[in-house]
């Protein structure tokens, strides 16, 4: 771990082993100017630039949150859960078939630019037919039982203009996988068990909370004329409305989020125990289910604060979560080893290396399938922007974070599930 020191606070770096671009630097330095952060900021090895702060970044407050730290996809993360099944069960003949029913369980991607008959939400068209899959029973049960529903009317109460004219796409997202870096797998840990892992958040709902009050907070600080080294650096001051009301929507998104995790595992594990191939099985032990990109109410050096945590996961001595790498690389399920530098915190995956535009200029889709040789997964050009060289070495990353946390298992997937904006077209051609 270095330190780099600054006008403001210090900043505590776990990257030995991996490169930092100059913009992330820029971000870190300009986060440590805020007069509200508390001790120092954190940067993860999978620090890379973001939204006014750069994602794999732990950022400790008293008195205010700014929304555009926390980002848009509120409460994203993963869950991750180890089965009864062994690599002799799921020999490669099948896998394609495994994906192919993952698919069928779980809407993915993103059609008709997030309308009606989307393919990423419930009520979305069934490819080649004009029938419509609705929201499952146990979707709607979940979405009144857990009273997200009757908490959402009351956050749409006091900001309505969350909503748009199109809605929310709340309770037909429950349950789905969203687009970009979130997906599906299938791994093998070291012993050859087999484990489901998937990769998600709190979808179009979150990212309409998480903007709406970006905005707020931007419009706030210009109002009263504060002085920000970045305008996406807005913030609440506790004690206010909006500060509550954030507080509020953001715990809310992020609640969704981990349901909308759980719901997808029990979905994807009931349709790959339906499979005719497959012996039976079950889930063998309770899922690992951690948020990465989210804001919590926490106790540091005896102090009650805030802790941002964009693009890292909580690691609490002893406390189990997932670190994925690319779609082509080993992922880990760690345990956290406590360190109070990092506010208990770890990285949350490999971390991008270069952005979505670079890597479709930079990769073909001959490379994409050569690195992600064995895996069944999507091999066409919508995906390569998540192409595995377009993320940093998992490895790298790791071997940065040791004081952080120590591997419990290595997995790596053979069935990878992937939502990309032309899914459903692609599908119908049955690639």
């Amino acid at each position: 771990m270095k330190v780099e020191n600054t006008d403001g606070r210090p900043i505590k770096m776990w990257t030995d082993r991996v490169q930092v671009e100059d913009e992330a630097m820029q971000q870190l330095r300009n986060v440590a100017q805020m007069p509200f952060i508390y001790k120092w900021v954190c940067a993860m090895p999978d620090v890379h630039a973001g939204m006014g702060a750069t994602i794999g970044s732990v950022i400790p407050t008293q008195g205010a949150v700014i929304p555009a730290a926390v980002g848009v996809d509120l409460g994203c993360g993963i869950c991750a859960q180890r089965t009864t099944l062994t690599e002799s069960d799921v020999p490669k003949e099948i896998r394609h078939d495994m994906r192919l029913t993952i698919e069928a369980a779980v809407p993915a991607g993103r059609t008709k630019n997030g309308g009606p008959g989307d393919i990423g939400a419930w009520n979305r068209e069934r490819p080649g037919t004009w029938e419509h899959q609705p929201i499952p029973a146990y979707v709607e049960n979940l979405w009144y039982d857990t009273a997200l529903g009757v908490t959402l009317e009351d956050i749409l109460a006091d900001d309505p203009d969350i909503k748009t004219r199109y809605g929310l796409n709340a309770e037909n997202h429950l349950g789905t996988l969203g687009t970009g870096n979130h997906f599906i797998e299938v791994c093998l840990d070291e012993e050859g068990r087999v484990w489901l892992m998937l990769h998600s958040g709190s979808r179009g709902v979150g990212n309409r909370i998480g903007a709406y009050f970006i905005k707020l907070a931007k419009a706030a600080c210009a109002k009263w004329y504060v002085s920000l080294p970045d305008p996406d650096l807005a913030f609440f001051p506790e004690h206010t409305s909006e500060f509550d009301r954030y507080m509020r929507a953001a715990e809310w998104a992020q609640m969704f989020a981990k349901l909308n995790r759980m719901t997808m595992m029990k979905f994807v594990r009931e349709a790959l125990q339906a499979m005719p191939q497959l012996p039976d099985f079950e889930a063998d032990g309770e899922p690992v289910n951690c948020h990465h990109n989210y804001v919590a109410k926490e106790n540091h050096y005896g102090k009650n604060v805030l802790v941002t945590r964009k693009g890292a996961i909580r690691a609490q001595r002893d406390e189990l979560a997932i670190i994925p790498g690319s779609m082509g690389a080993r992922s880990y399920i760690v345990r956290g080893l406590g360190n109070s530098e990092a506010f208990c915190s770890a990285s949350h995956g490999a971390g991008r290396a270069m952005s979505r535009t670079e890597a479709r200029k930079t990769f073909t889709v001959q490379q994409h399938q050569q690195a992600t040789a064995g895996i069944e997964c999507d091999k066409s050009e919508s995906v390569l922007d998540e192409t595995p060289g377009a993320y940093k070495d998992i490895d790298k990353v790791m071997a940065s974070q040791t004081t952080l946390v120590e591997p419990v298992h290595t997995l790596r997937q053979i069935i990878c599930v992937k939502g990309a904006d032309d899914r459903g077209k692609r599908k119908k051609k049955g690639i």
